[in-house]
């Protein structure tokens, strides 16, 4: 349990990263689209906020990544009933490990930065607040646009409730 505030000061985030704003150069990943979310009123997406925001949409992204390939959501995806239990499962290990990656990397790279929580405890607790966020997030905006969609951030939210 933390107790008292948690560390890592707030900074200018993108506000929507996720990896449909990450463009593969061929040489080089170019982030595109700081406008933050577009739903959000100008006025609050000026606000500083938390690192770990931007983490959590990313890792958030990397969910959605197999998982509209398996429930037939991607264009051109065609998956055999049969098939699914199988690839639910390797979809649920690359996105694991596909998060951890880029977690790893990311914490490497920042090292001991200020805007993030220096005690590990910390990190987690407003990691998963960040990722819970999220998730509630995209509940809501499925249900408002693709409700057949609903079912991959309601995965997510129960995946971080065990």
């Amino acid at each position: 349990m933390i107790e008292g505030k948690i560390g890592g000061a707030r900074i200018r985030i993108h506000g929507d990263y996720h990896l449909g704003q990450v463009l593969f150069t061929g040489n080089d990943f170019v982030i595109i689209d700081f406008e933050g979310e577009p739903a959000r009123p100008l006025s609050e997406r000026r606000i500083k906020r938390g690192a770990l925001r931007d983490v959590a949409g990313m890792l958030r992204s990397f969910s959605y990544a197999p998982y509209a390939v398996v429930y037939g959501q991607a264009a051109g995806s065609v998956i055999r009933a049969e098939d699914v239990g199988a690839l639910e499962v390797g979809s649920r290990c690359w996105h694991r490990w596909v998060s951890a990656a880029f977690l790893r990397a990311y914490l490497d790279e920042s090292g001991p930065a200020s805007h993030l929580p220096s005690d590990r405890g910390e990190l987690r607790v407003l990691l998963d607040a960040y990722l819970f966020e999220k998730a509630l997030y995209e509940i809501v905006y499925e249900l408002n646009n693709r409700p057949q969609w609903v079912r991959i951030p309601i995965r997510g939210v129960l995946e971080l409730l065990t």
